[in-house]
């Protein structure tokens, strides 16, 4: 009886990392069938867009458009924030159930999970951002230039990926479903500190806390086509945060992997 001994040096990685659109497709799926993630993600914000539409200073001027465009572009960026966190929560589920230790079994390589995750995140996002645009139409109130409107979309969307990375990190640092109980609250509370459901005057003891949130920097991006004004440490504090949130993940992932 011949046996073959098999070279583990010369197994074919595949391309991409092993990502493709098939895992993409199921990851969304599984996503999208996860009703409280689709009520809060999805409805919640645009419902909050309507509930905040009873105020009479809606069509005072701000910058480019009026406060309307201004609380719209703020509702976007929540709904994206919690699409996008919820998203990189997952992972939390994932370990519970055993699903990570089977991808790990699979061609796929961490770095394209990680960037699966994030693509998620993105086409997530992009479907809250949506809603509470769409919900701005069908309102009638947000009155902003055609090309400040997409531009304020874009950037709200790219600031997402701080939040996928939050919620990735999350993820692999709380258990279970808890992940969401944390983020859930977590993410409320930096939008009401972070200058997103109520403005705050610059220069206040409360607006030096807010420049300090996680919230602050990317809602003065995702606004900045809006407001015309885009402060360098607005910038700063999107970059930092999403550096802490990226290595957090990657730390917690190299310990996770490290315990399989």
């Amino acid at each position: 009886m011949s046996t073959t001994t098999i070279d583990p040096t010369t197994r074919r990685v595949p391309p991409f990392g092993g990502m493709n659109l098939t895992v993409l497709r199921i990851e969304l799926l599984r996503m999208l069938r996860n009703r409280r993630t689709v009520i809060f993600t999805l409805v919640f914000p645009a419902a909050l867009f309507f509930a905040f539409g009873s105020g009479s200073d809606w069509d005072q001027t701000v910058g480019h458009g009026n406060v309307a465009a201004y609380v719209m572009t703020s509702m976007a960026l929540y709904g994206a924030a919690l699409t996008a966190a919820s998203g990189g929560a997952m992972v939390a589920m994932e370990r519970a159930l055993g699903w990570s230790r089977q991808l790990r079994l699979t061609p796929l390589s961490p770095t394209a999970y990680i960037l699966m995750k994030a693509l998620l995140a993105l086409v997530l996002g992009a479907v809250a951002i949506s809603v509470v645009n769409l919900a701005g139409v069908v309102q009638g109130k947000p009155s902003m230039p055609l090309h400040v409107w997409v531009a304020c979309a874009v950037l709200t969307l790219v600031c997402t990926l701080v939040f996928a990375a939050l919620g990735v990190f999350v993820g692999y640092l709380v258990p279970g479903e808890n992940a969401m109980q944390v983020l859930g609250p977590g993410l409320a509370l930096f939008s009401f500190l972070g200058n997103v459901f109520i403005p705050i005057t610059e220069g206040s003891t409360m607006w030096h806390v807010a420049s300090l949130t996680p919230m602050f920097g990317v809602a003065e991006v995702s606004r900045a086509p809006l407001t015309g004004d885009l402060p360098w440490y607005a910038v700063l504090n999107a970059v930092v945060w999403f550096a802490i949130f990226v290595a957090g993940a990657a730390w917690r992932m190299s310990k996770d992997t490290a315990r399989v």
